[in-house]
């Protein structure tokens, strides 16, 4: 026999996904005004079969759709722990919370806790969301907001699938192992926690350390993030785009640039921001007139983009280096960069090698060439 509440629940379905995907929103923008650095947010609709399972499970408890606290939920995954705390209190400032069925797992102090810790909190339909529901004579008046780390939800997810419920659930040859899994998950947070700080700390004393200590900055992706945008990097950069007669493209939209340019300094044998910038100094005009030389005869690596783009004198310094050294290969950078467009990367290595050849004076023919 069907219960009358799934039925109901099956008539209102379309209401309550309307409610899903308002609060889904809602979240969201929530999330992103407050800036927060999230790994996913998602919505869920109970399902009517999920829903009868649970009113035959617990039979007599809910007399209402509206005493089902789950039929609607978001949940947000953050990066790390620590996140958990930062979206609760934001959802807090932002909703009217049902404390009586809201839990905070976090606040279990049990040390031998069983499962994971995360925050589920269940919140009254705020007006944002409310007037994206159809209005019907017994509108939802609440849903739930599930978050979790990626750690937290990774456990919370296998636990599921293995069946496990609660501590009386597991048996007792396996419970040790789900205690010690459990506590690796809590140490990755914290480790995955003690990593984020440490590379904000790093970053956020990088310029005071180029400024004073360059020669013990390491060349890494942050610290030539920082060096695009200062001199003598940026200066090299604007001068090769004048000479040329096109922008320096200052907010080239490439988040892996830096990464890839830390590479090719490596390759060439650049490993300290010191190094780096005294090699910059010295070594400016030869730069200068190798850019504006080779740049010009390979267009299709760089005009479809529209200007020059940031870091493009580190280019043009690596290149340098490479063809002075007949250890290292152009065409170790070129592939780095995915600079090959009409020209094949064979033939843009020859242009590199006969433009080095021209402003050193050089007549030998180079063994790289094809």
């Amino acid at each position: 026999m069907i219960d009358p509440l799934v039925t109901t629940y099956r008539a209102r379905e379309a209401q309550y996904a309307a409610l899903r995907d308002a609060a889904l929103a809602h979240t969201t923008r929530l999330i992103g005004e407050a800036g927060l650095k999230i790994h996913n947010i998602t919505g869920r609709l109970k399902r009517a079969d999920s829903l009868a399972d649970k009113l035959r499970r617990k039979p007599g408890r809910y007399r209402s759709l509206e005493d089902v606290t789950d039929l609607v939920a978001v949940r947000v995954i953050t990066y790390f722990e620590s996140d958990v705390a930062a979206v609760s209190r934001l959802l807090e400032a932002h909703h009217e919370i049902n404390w009586e069925h809201s839990v905070d797992k976090s606040m279990m102090h049990d040390p031998d806790r069983f499962g994971y810790m995360g925050v589920h909190y269940v919140v009254k339909v705020p007006p944002e969301v409310d007037q994206f529901i159809p209005h019907v004579t017994e509108p939802p008046q609440h849903y739930e907001v599930q978050i979790r780390s990626i750690l937290q939800h990774a456990w919370a997810e296998i636990e599921h699938d293995l069946g496990y419920k609660n501590r009386e659930a597991v048996p007792r040859e396996v419970q040790r192992r789900f205690y010690r899994l459990a506590g690796l998950l809590e140490m990755a947070d914290e480790e995955f926690m003690a990593l984020d700080r440490l590379s904000r700390d790093y970053a956020a004393t990088l310029p005071e350390r180029v400024q004073s200590e360059p020669d013990s900055v390491f060349i890494d992706a942050q610290s030539i993030k920082h060096l695009l945008d200062v001199s003598p990097v940026r200066d090299l950069d604007e001068a090769v785009a004048a000479a040329l007669g096109v922008p320096l493209l200052t907010r080239w939209p490439d988040p892996e640039r830096p990464q890839r340019l830390a590479a090719l300094l490596h390759y060439v044998g650049v490993h300290s921001v010191g190094g780096l910038l005294g090699e910059l100094r010295r070594n400016t005009g030869g730069i200068l007139t190798f850019a504006t030389r080779l740049l010009p005869r390979l267009p299709e690596a760089w005009l479809p983009a529209g200007g020059a783009r940031p870091g493009t004198g580190l280019v043009n310094h690596a290149l340098l280096r490479a063809c002075a050294n007949p250890s290292l290969d152009p065409q170790e950078i070129i592939t780095a960069l995915d600079m090959s467009g009409v020209l094949s990367t064979r033939q843009m290595v020859d242009v590199v090698l006969d433009t080095y050849a021209e402003i050193s004076g050089e007549v030998k023919v180079d063994a790289r060439h094809s």
